[in-house]
């Protein structure tokens, strides 16, 4: 799948997100699975868009627990724009 902007990808997310749940994997499954899916990013592909260059960066730098807490925050970023 090519991703060519950040509102695509965070539909793409979004549309993850909700089959998460709709399957009834809690909050702490979806955040260990995005922290999964951000080391494989990561380490796999070279982003496009800048805004995901941006979380490539973070994540590159970041410790266990950084990563950790920036996967939580993109699920609640998702989760938000799941709810507006």
């Amino acid at each position: 799948m090519e991703i060519n902007s950040f509102n695509q990808w965070m539909d793409t997310l979004a549309e993850a997100l909700q089959r998460a749940e709709s399957m009834g994997m809690s909050r702490e499954v979806i955040t260990r699975s995005a922290t999964e899916l951000g080391n494989f990013l990561a380490a796999n592909v070279d982003p496009d868009v800048p805004e995901n260059k941006l979380l490539k960066a973070l994540w590159q730098q970041g410790t266990d627990s950084e990563k950790q807490a920036l996967a939580s925050m993109v699920v609640k970023l998702i989760d938000s724009k799941i709810k507006h």
